[in-house]
């Protein structure tokens, strides 16, 4: 056995210990715990009706031969694969800015929905019937149920939209505001649920952002009456580089086979997804991407999302999201952040004479493959000179931003992190 394994071995060993004693006493002292995931994170379902416009054929008759009830499942299908059906699937995941109702909206004939809110069903993995291949949250709740925490009981999800996401103040963000009720509320159920004990969040990557969110947007008493402890897994608290390759050239985040181009269209549409481009309170003036005609920092979102050719994204970047980049705000109760790093991260993206439809040339610094070092480690700085801020950082090396979900060493960081906030509990009862 490795030394991570052994390690995590270990504690789950003297966790489980812990809780069959609680257990047979009668006297189970686990603070009940919220999963909240990342972009991408969790399944997603979709219905077309009759006002839905197919781009083709194919398109028209795809959602016939798979839904159930009306229903089939848009994230994560193995069908985006297919060139086809890439094509498909771009279309019923594009988002549509509404000037008058300064809001997003789904494409027309097209609804979603996200299920199994409260539980960790569909956080496990994001197809069914290829749990091993799509497999996300899967090894972190198995880690949490064997210390003891049971799904439905003391141990909930909290999926949402993620292609949604938040607006500054002053402007509708029907989506993503009804997730923070959502959330809020099954936060106050987790802990009626369990005696009225405050609950502790364990969020991955856009997920803490939401947290962040949720917290700042209620009440100080609110916060210290129903949050133990807020848990934050390669959050992007300042955006990343790769975002800017997304809206440039497309994404395919690893799934093989895709055209990036066929999915770009789609991408750009995301509200979060706006949202995680280069915050200027991070960044600053550092030169991010080079093109033969013009350099960008993250001071020049706006002329860059105009110059790939989405000007149509400059207004709600500028009134909706930019503000709401500056809302990193301590929120009072403690947070621990728990990040990968040593892998390899985009940090400056070069674009030659073919533009931005080709993928770019790429310099390289430290993070987890996704996120910046420096976003990563935002509100260190942030927040270094706030007196009622609790924040601990906790650094796994050459773990990525999806495996800090998965390995050995990050398992046993997050697990012994949830029991030493359960620990003062425990000590008080063994």
């Amino acid at each position: 056995m490795n030394p991570p394994a052994f390690k995590l071995a270990m504690v789950l060993s003297m966790a489980m210990m812990l809780h069959t004693y609680h257990a047979t006493s009668n006297n189970l002292q686990l603070h009940p715990l919220i999963l909240v995931p990342g972009n991408g994170g969790n399944q997603l379902e979709a219905r077309v009706t009759s006002k839905y416009k197919p781009c083709s054929l194919v398109c028209r008759l795809y959602p016939i031969l798979k839904q159930q009830g009306g229903w089939f499942r848009l994230w994560f299908d193995p069908s985006v694969l297919l060139a086809p059906f890439t094509q498909c699937f771009a279309e019923r995941m594009m988002l549509y800015y509404d000037e008058e109702l300064d809001d997003y909206r789904n494409a027309p004939g097209v609804d979603t929905r996200v299920p199994h809110f409260g539980s960790t069903q569909s956080l496990l993995c994001l197809d069914p019937h290829l749990k091993d291949a799509t497999t996300y949250m899967a090894p972190l709740v198995e880690s949490l149920e064997k210390v003891g925490y049971v799904n439905g009981e003391t141990l909930f999800g909290a999926p949402y939209d993620f292609r949604y996401g938040l607006a500054a103040e002053g402007h509708p963000s029907s989506v993503g505001s009804k997730f923070l009720k959502d959330l809020k509320d099954l936060i106050e159920k987790a802990s009626a649920r369990n005696g009225g004990k405050p609950v502790i969040i364990l969020s991955h990557s856009l997920g803490g952002m939401f947290v962040l969110q949720l917290l700042n947007r209620n009440s100080i008493s609110w916060r210290q009456k129903f949050i133990k402890h807020f848990v934050a897994l390669a959050t992007p608290w300042g955006g990343t580089v790769t975002q800017m390759i997304t809206f440039a050239s497309g994404n395919t985040l690893g799934v093989p086979l895709v055209d990036p181009l066929l999915v770009r269209g789609e991408q750009r549409t995301s509200e979060s997804n706006s949202w995680l481009l280069p915050n200027p309170k991070v960044f600053g003036g550092k030169q991010l991407v080079t093109t033969p005609n013009a350099n960008y920092s993250a001071n020049d979102i706006a002329q860059f999302l105009n110059d790939i050719g989405f000007p149509q994204g400059v207004g709600p970047y500028k009134s909706r999201i930019l503000p709401l980049m500056e809302q990193l705000t301590a929120p009072g109760v403690p947070v621990t952040c728990i990040i990968g790093s040593g892998i390899k991260t985009a940090e400056t993206l070069f674009y030659g004479r073919g533009g931005f439809d080709e993928q770019p040339d790429i310099d390289y610094g430290d993070g987890d493959g996704t996120v910046n070092m420096a976003s990563l480690l935002a509100l260190e700085s942030l927040w270094a000179h706030e007196r009622n801020q609790s924040l601990k950082v906790i650094k796994i090396s050459e773990v990525s931003h999806t495996s800090i979900l998965q390995k050995d060493a990050a398992l046993v960081e997050i697990v012994g992190e949830i029991s030493s906030i359960n620990s003062h509990v425990i000590s008080q009862v063994v």
